[in-house]
């Protein structure tokens, strides 16, 4: 089993991508996984999740209290901002695309097009 990076040791850590150990969360659709690579998401520290989102898995809008970074990894992020989901107001962000969604700020997700992965 791989072992969760936490901050403040001296000693090289790295993941490969097959280690990573995937999740499911209660709260989100069943065919949403969600990965902690470092830190603990529960505290104030630095931490790194992914999450992958199934082909066609909407994220209906919910608030994050801490601003988010999505460094887009696969597929297409399709998000949008407010407090309906509204297919209309989505953009689309490649692989490889950085979003940063300030804290509290309503956000919904899609996975429109394909399975995606974002860091």
């Amino acid at each position: 089993m791989v072992q969760i990076h936490q901050g403040g040791r001296s000693v090289f850590k790295s993941i490969r991508f097959e280690d990573i150990v995937w999740k499911l969360l209660l709260a989100i659709p069943s065919s949403v996984r969600l990965a902690v690579v470092a830190g603990d998401p529960a505290e104030a520290a630095l931490f790194v999740i992914r999450v992958k989102v199934s082909f066609g898995v909407k994220l209906m809008p919910h608030r994050q209290p801490k601003d988010r970074v999505y460094t887009m990894i696969s597929g297409s992020f399709y998000v949008g901002l407010g407090d309906s989901f509204d297919g209309e107001k989505v953009e689309r962000y490649p692989a490889g695309s950085v979003i940063i969604v300030p804290g509290n700020s309503s956000q919904f997700h899609w996975g429109k097009s394909g399975e995606y992965v974002t860091r």
